[in-house]
């Protein structure tokens, strides 16, 4: 009986010529990094950097090809609202014990975001076929 590749994914089986194409492959990549291939020297020539030179310089930041990484500018060169990025925001539990009528513009937009995220989940467990 001959069966075409697709239905022989459907019940499981797979070809033998895809996973010798698959073994293969992964054993030459395998076998390239051993030897001390491109990657490998590269990982190797990691630049040492001196300690007033990573203070002053955010590395990792250019995404061209051409350039340099930005340096690190005083504190007040930088928005007001970066500062507040890591502030603590209130859970729903927290929101829910508080007066809709008193809390602020910010915090009733994310009551109402929180409330409605929890209320779909809650919908979906209960239509949810087990």
């Amino acid at each position: 009986m001959v069966m075409s590749w697709t239905s022989g994914l459907r019940h499981g089986a797979v070809l033998r010529h895809a996973a010798q194409l698959v073994e293969n492959r992964g054993l030459a990549i395998a076998s390239k990094a051993k030897k001390g291939g491109k990657g490998a020297a590269d990982a190797t020539k990691t630049p040492a950097l001196t300690k007033e030179l990573k203070s002053t310089t955010v590395f990792g930041a250019n995404i061209l090809k051409e350039g340099s990484d930005p340096k690190i500018q005083p504190d007040s060169e930088y928005p007001d609202w970066l500062w507040h990025m890591l502030d603590k925001r209130p859970v729903l539990s927290e929101l829910r014990r508080k007066d809709p009528k008193t809390l602020e513009y910010e915090d009733l937009k994310r009551f109402v975001k929180l409330d409605n995220r929890a209320r779909i989940k809650e919908n979906n467990a209960l239509t949810a076929k087990n």
